[in-house]
């Protein structure tokens, strides 16, 4: 077990599958106390304390922190990862949609992060890690809206932590690559050859594989970690190599 984060509360939004579900299970095998907020409780239950959240509403997030106030008063880590993506070009994308994804993944980001201020600045070690991706630094076709929404979570987070830098806040995000999570999987199943998409995702990074949500776990609570004191504003790739590398053919 991880001194560091022992005795510690972590809320991780979109805790039920995936990142968020990898980074539940890590953060309950360390000793934090784990408060799980998604529409579904999902897989969590072994490893967090299942509130029901929809991050797109600000009312269900209000609801969702009252209730997260009848069992803490302390928040340690926020690892913002709720997310939806979202496939197509400009010529694509309805006003619908666009306001959906930046609703969901910029706003959410937002609104669940202003709710747990209050519980934040009552830590000794308050962190904030938000989930960005790859596609705010890279450019991969036919995700316009998915593209414009997590660039704007990776400047949001330089902007949080600028605003939070003085009260000890440290906020900081991660853009991991092709992930083989539950989402990927369903994009997967709607291609006309799923076996020769997933290989074309493989190919596209260059360690030649997807990236593990429990990598991608392990950098968020790297960032989280107390011991990352002077870490914040920080934009740390877990992409296999697809945003550095440049390798010959």
């Amino acid at each position: 077990m991880s001194s560091e984060f022992k005795g510690l509360v972590a809320v991780i939004t979109g805790a039920g599958s995936g990142i968020g579900l990898a980074l539940s299970k890590l953060f309950h095998e360390d000793g934090v106390t784990v408060y799980g907020l998604d529409l579904q409780e999902g897989e969590m239950k072994p490893y967090a304390h299942f509130i029901q959240c929809d991050v797109g509403n600000t009312a269900s997030v209000a609801a969702a922190f009252a209730e997260l106030g009848k069992q803490t008063q302390v928040i340690d880590i926020l690892a913002n990862n709720a997310g939806i993506g979202s496939i197509g070009s400009v010529e694509d994308a309805t006003d619908e949609e666009w306001h959906h994804v930046l609703n969901v993944n910029v706003a959410g980001t937002s609104r669940v992060s202003a709710a747990a201020m209050p519980f934040l600045r009552k830590s000794k070690c308050p962190s904030i890690v938000n989930s960005s991706s790859i596609a705010a630094t890279a450019g991969i076709p036919k995700r316009a809206v998915y593209s414009a929404s997590k660039g704007a979570v990776m400047t949001l987070t330089l902007a949080m932590a600028a605003d939070h830098v003085k009260e000890g806040i440290r906020v900081n995000c991660v853009n991991p690559g092709t992930a083989d999570t539950p989402w990927v999987a369903r994009l997967l199943s709607k291609a006309t050859d799923p076996v020769a998409e997933r290989a074309a995702l493989q190919a596209r990074q260059p360690m030649g594989r997807l990236v593990s949500p429990e990598e991608v776990a392990s950098a968020i609570a790297y960032l989280a970690s107390p011991r990352q004191s002077s870490t914040t504003g920080t934009i740390l790739a877990v992409d296999g190599g697809m945003q550095g590398l440049r390798l010959p053919k």
